[in-house]
């Protein structure tokens, strides 16, 4: 029964000191404060134990609000204090640090030796030649453009993956591509389309469109040829991306509440103030796969040659086939496939879809890459990939497993001075970042965090290139799966081509038997017609 009763001892003890200070005032006038604090409590535990809310409090009146505290601030406590280096929550401090290491240029050296576990399985490492090549030029540059190209753009290895004007501050948005433009590489917009900072930095812009359109859409949200080649001639879109799902929340659409429409948003996105602005789950402008490449074929025909290409993590690997299919068809193929492996994303995402909804990015990207391979488009469509590519090796894994080049959102965010706040969907980014809190946002100081860009950038290619340097090569393209080596077990390793093998060039055009990972079953499954399956029988077998 004591033991029950003490449930409610801080209550008891703060009513009594309260009341004893009271008593205490016919004395002496210091008894105000005890009396302010713990008659404060002392309301504060009254109300605890009458509310109906929160159990907790009814029965742990005062006390309780200890939990709410210490489950408020546990993720900086994790992060800050408990946090192991190489946990990655979801980039590791490892991760972080290098970023803003090489942001700040300062010393990205560690001394005493690897603190990686190399016998445990799931070690991974570049196989480095006798005789090291010398590289002179760090700046490597991919060319985009297809043979229907008039206008094709040479890309640098490394560039800024999508994130919005609204989803981003204007100030981060003008960081980063002043940053860009200092360092000579690609900006992508996003599918919050071209904002006043994205023009004002001057950068190189790859425009990307998403399912509603923005900066090139009609009243009822539908596509407007007149006001995309518009855009689409400003000299600073460079290449047009189209937005086909993303990997934090592949096949989720979005609205934007018309209370969180700044002037700025509206103006950018071509969208009235005041009404809530929906993001469709897919395009209303075509339903299957020839409709897509024929959508394709006009925007690169209203972007006057421009290189045009789609964005996408992987789903049903059915699907993407479908739309290989439709190229070949149609004899319309893009100039370029972004794979977004589905560990991206900077956006907020509910947490299934986070968590469990589409392909990580090495197994998205083998499989597109091996896919265009098979149906001998691969040396026509270049391959650019995304997904928690920060690192040099990262990057030159991507491209070793059949990428071009690399694309990062998070890195880029960290070099303007992300901490990993975690609240990026709540407006109160702690660093200006993610936020359209203009007193949040004047926190960041765009021509020092421009500078912090290119510089990351600069660091970062020049670390891929001493790593090619090292393989005995000359450019990071010529990275092939042999070069990675990967431990599968305590005691053995296995090479990059025994688990992710390059198919033979048109090998799905060809009629065989043998059927490596099931691509020609899914193949013969797929049709330029319709995303839809045709030999498949219903779940119930009716």
């Amino acid at each position: 029964m004591l033991r029950e009763q003490q449930r409610y001892a801080t209550l008891v003890g703060c009513s009594v000191i309260a009341l004893v200070s009271l008593l205490g005032l016919a004395f002496h006038g210091w008894f105000r404060l005890p009396l302010a604090l713990f008659g404060g409590l002392t309301a504060l535990g009254i109300y605890d134990v009458t509310q109906r809310k929160h159990a907790i409090l009814r029965n742990y009146p005062i006390l309780g609000h200890m939990r709410f505290l210490f489950e408020g601030i546990r993720p900086e406590i994790r992060q800050y204090l408990i946090e192991n280096d190489a946990d990655e929550e979801p980039f590791s401090r490892e991760q972080r640090s290098l970023v803003y290491q090489r942001a700040k240029g300062v010393e990205d050296k560690r001394p005493f030796g690897t603190r990686r576990r190399v016998y445990d399985a799931g070690y991974e490492w570049l196989t480095h030649s006798a005789q090291p090549k010398k590289i002179d030029d760090f700046d490597f540059r991919v060319p985009i453009g297809g043979p229907a190209c008039k206008q094709p753009y040479n890309a640098s290895l490394f560039n800024i993956s999508a994130m919005s004007f609204g989803a981003l501050s204007g100030n981060a948005i003008l960081a980063l591509n002043k940053g860009a433009k200092m360092g000579g590489f690609a900006h992508d917009t996003g599918e919050g389309s071209i904002s006043r900072y994205h023009r004002e930095g001057g950068g190189d812009l790859i425009w990307e469109i998403g399912s509603g359109y923005f900066g090139c859409r009609t009243k009822d949200g539908r596509f407007d040829p007149a006001s995309f080649a518009e855009q689409a001639a400003d000299p600073q879109v460079k290449m047009i991306e189209l937005k086909m799902s993303q990997g934090a929340k592949p096949g989720h659409g979005g609205m934007l509440p018309g209370a969180k429409i700044t002037p700025e948003i509206a103006e950018a996105r071509g969208i009235p103030m005041g009404i809530d602005c929906v993001s469709p789950a897919s395009h209303p402008e075509f339903s299957t796969p020839i409709e897509m490449m024929e959508f394709v074929g006009k925007l690169r025909e209203l972007s006057d040659g421009k290189p045009v290409g789609f964005k996408l993590c992987i789903g049903h690997r059915r699907e993407f086939m479908c739309v290989v299919k439709a190229m070949l068809e149609t004899g319309i193929a893009p100039d370029f496939i972004v794979v977004d492996g589905k560990e991206g994303g900077t956006g907020a995402a509910p947490v299934e879809f986070a968590d469990h909804m589409g392909m990580p990015l090495v197994e998205g990207l083998t499989f597109a890459h091996n896919t265009l391979r098979g149906a001998g488009l691969r040396d026509q469509v270049k391959i650019g990939a995304s997904g928690k590519l920060v690192s040099s090796f990262a990057i030159l894994k991507a491209i070793a497993l059949g990428a071009d080049w690399a694309n990062s959102a998070r890195g880029f965010m960290f070099a303007v001075g992300c901490i990993q706040a975690q609240a990026c969907h709540t407006n109160h980014c702690p660093v200006g970042v993610a936020t359209q809190d203009p007193h949040r946002s004047r926190a960041l100081v765009v021509p020092d965090k421009a500078e912090r860009v290119a510089r990351f950038h600069k660091n970062t290619m020049h670390a891929i290139g001493e790593l090619t340097s090292a393989a005995g090569l000359l450019h990071p393209g010529e990275f092939l799966p042999f070069h990675l080596l990967l431990r599968e077990g305590d005691r053995t390793m296995v090479t990059g081509d025994e688990i992710y093998p390059y198919m033979p060039v048109g090998f799905l055009l060809n009629s065989g038997d043998e059927d490596p990972q099931g691509y020609r079953k899914r193949w013969r499954r797929s049709s330029a017609d319709s995303f839809q399956p045709f030999d498949t029988e219903t779940r119930r077998g009716a």
